[in-house]
């Protein structure tokens, strides 16, 4: 992108996704690290993101007292630092602009820069002091503004516990700072800075616990945090208003440094979008989020970040389908030469290609919880093989039929001239009918047909054998009888051969059976075990940060508010023991399930090996 483009309009206080910048985002397959930026108006927020951008201009700078931003704004660019992943960054209006009428306008823009980002800047002016926090008050209405489950259970304590999963990194940036960095005669860092000014004010009067109200959402919800001071970027007001014009050499050497500083940091440290349970977000599935959430505050509800997974999951996955489907069809193609020399052969690139196949819908799906979309690519992959097969065999059928058609032309013609219509013809005929079959042997890489062409091709002989044998005047009537009974035994001795080849393929289409559940079963329980890690380390990491806010609680005083910690850290322990213990259990329940869902799909004759196949999950448990 060359400049930066509306994301989210924001027209008579309504909110509705520029399809345009969807677009852009489904053109984008990387992850993305996004970073939101949010504050008053006419506090610097764009050049902030203009600098992360890489350019002077892009976001639009007012130097008026009129907001600039309205809505939400994108710019995706190359990110500097990860190789593959793309920085979006999100310039948003100004907050608490005189002209609108409603201010929950206000709160849901606020509620969406937390919502898709990954790391959330928030820019105010001068000094973190009492005023500034109370002009972050929008951060005590994000309970009433997200939910993180649809239906919490009825043992859940307060939506906001699982706001830690999910929520991004919180930067506090402090523009036109010009006070000094101490703090009882004590030279302190910006962080330590930011975190004095989080401490909870000792009271209990309405207006103290009002103002402690921020200070506690920021804490509670953001574990990891980030502050950066801006000293005036220039000291000549005029030049304020047109910093983006400004020379790099001629801004104030401070406001250089820690404006690179910060860039650095976000370089550095900005983290990948993910959603819970370790969910990636590309670019591509940022817009089915974006979409999601402003439908959800279009029609009055509010957004629900298991619900938006959930619709993200039904799209994503019927794309992971048709990847690992894709896959395999390219894949085939590439590696196998129709026809095959053997059966084996096909199955044996079959097996690894669907081993590829079944990888990358394994590493592009999530919430398959009844695994329908693992369903769906069993049944396609087993169809894309069966279409392989038949063209393997109509390949070696024409291939065989071409070869033999050509190498058996002189003997048709013999025939054809009745050049065994003579005494001892017989003879002549079994010689020249032998050099067809031996030649025809000779021929490499006729394929899964070759006996059965050859087959069909000498029961069509059988006849014009007959006759020549029967019309031989040197032969006797005993030499006619047993070259005839020669002729059954070699007839039944191929057909044999024919029929033990379709018993020895048929075994290895079920042992390829075999091997396709043993694949899926094994990558599945890969995946669900990795799966579970995330989701425990989820609750083991919302669980340290309720232990060290109760800790900080109970080192500033706050006995009580530290003990109302107590019921939200025993459900986590809790939840974190059970998951320990049902390990086994669940797991086995989840491996039955999958078994029954392969062994419904299977083809037929592999559907013999039901029970044995269905015994390996045991292998797996």
């Amino acid at each position: 992108m060359n400049a930066p483009i509306c994301l989210v309009e924001n027209q008579n206080e309504q909110l509705t996704v520029n399809q345009g910048a969807l677009k852009i985002l489904n053109k984008i397959s990387q992850p993305v690290v996004v970073v939101a930026i949010v504050g008053l108006y006419r506090t610097g927020k764009s050049y902030l993101l203009n600098r992360l951008a890489g350019q002077r201009q892009g976001f639009r700078l007012g130097s008026t007292v009129r907001s600039e931003t309205k809505g939400i704004w994108m710019w995706c660019v190359p990110h500097p630092s990860k190789p593959d992943h793309t920085l979006v960054l999100l310039d948003t209006e100004g907050l608490g602009d005189v002209e609108k009428g409603d201010p929950k306008n206000d709160c849901w823009i606020f509620a969406l820069a937390v919502l898709l980002s990954s790391t959330f800047v928030y820019n105010s002016m001068n000094t973190i002091n009492h005023q500034a926090l109370e002009q972050l008050h929008y951060v005590t209405e994000l309970t009433e503004l997200i939910r993180a489950k649809s239906c919490p259970g009825p043992e859940e304590v307060e939506n906001d516990t699982e706001f830690v999963s999910f929520f991004p990194d919180f930067v506090w940036t402090v523009r036109d700072f010009t006070l000094e960095l101490k703090l009882n005669e004590r030279p302190i860092t910006e962080d330590e800075y930011l975190e004095n000014a989080l401490k909870l004010i000792p009271g209990k009067n309405p207006r103290i616990r009002d103002s402690n109200m921020p200070r506690e959402c920021i804490r509670h919800f953001f574990p990891k945090r980030k502050c950066f001071i801006f000293e005036r970027p220039t000291s000549n007001a005029k030049n304020l208003c047109r910093i983006e014009e400004m020379p790099e050499d001629q801004l104030e050497r401070n406001f250089r440094v820690q404006s690179e500083n910060f860039c650095s940091y976000i370089f550095t440290h900005a983290k990948t979008k993910t959603l819970r349970e370790g969910i990636i977000v590309t670019g591509n599935r940022l817009g089915t989020l974006v979409v999601t959430y402003v439908d959800a505050i279009s029609s009055g509800a509010v957004p629900c970040v298991e619900n938006a997974v959930t619709t993200l999951a039904l799209i994503e996955n019927s794309a992971a389908v048709q990847r690992a489907a894709d896959h395999y069809s390219r894949q085939m193609a590439q590696r196998v030469g129709l026809p095959t020399d053997t059966l084996q052969e096909l199955l044996d690139a079959h097996t690894a290609c669907e081993r590829e196949a079944i990888a990358v819908f394994m590493e592009h799906s999530f919430k398959d919880d009844e695994r329908e979309f693992h369903k769906q690519l069993v049944v396609t992959i087993e169809k894309k093989k069966e279409e392989f097969l038949l063209q393997n065999e109509e390949a070696s059928l024409k291939y065989c039929q071409a070869k033999l058609k050509r190498l058996s032309e002189s003997l048709m013609e013999s025939i054809s001239r009745g050049t065994f219509s003579v005494p001892g013809g017989h003879k002549l005929y079994l010689e020249a009918k032998k050099k067809v079959e031996v030649d025809y042997e000779r021929v490499p890489r006729k394929g899964v047909k070759a006996n059965e062409v050859l087959q069909s091709f000498l029961q069509l002989q059988a006849v014009t054998e007959e006759s020549i044998l029967q019309s031989d005047k040197a032969l006797t009537a005993r030499e006619k009888a047993i070259a005839a009974e020669r002729a059954m035994k070699e007839a039944a001795e191929k057909e044999m051969l024919v029929q033990r080849q379709k018993q020895e393929e048929q075994q290895q289409m079920m042992e390829a059976q075999e091997r396709s559940f043993r694949e899926n079963i094994a990558q599945l329980k890969e995946k669900m075990e990795r799966e579970r890690e995330n989701l425990l380390r989820e609750q083991e990491k919302m669980l340290d940060h309720k232990l060290k806010v109760q800790e900080e609680m109970l080192k500033e005083g706050f006995k009580k508010k530290s003990e109302e910690l107590n019921n939200e850290i025993n459900r986590l322990q809790e939840n974190i023991e059970r998951a320990n213990k049902e390990k086994t259990s669940v797991f086995s329940q989840l491996l039955d399930r999958a078994a029954d869902m392969l062994m419904a799909v299977l083809p037929g004759p592999a559907k013999l090996l039901g029970v044995g196949m269905k015994f390996l999950t045991s292998h797996f448990k």
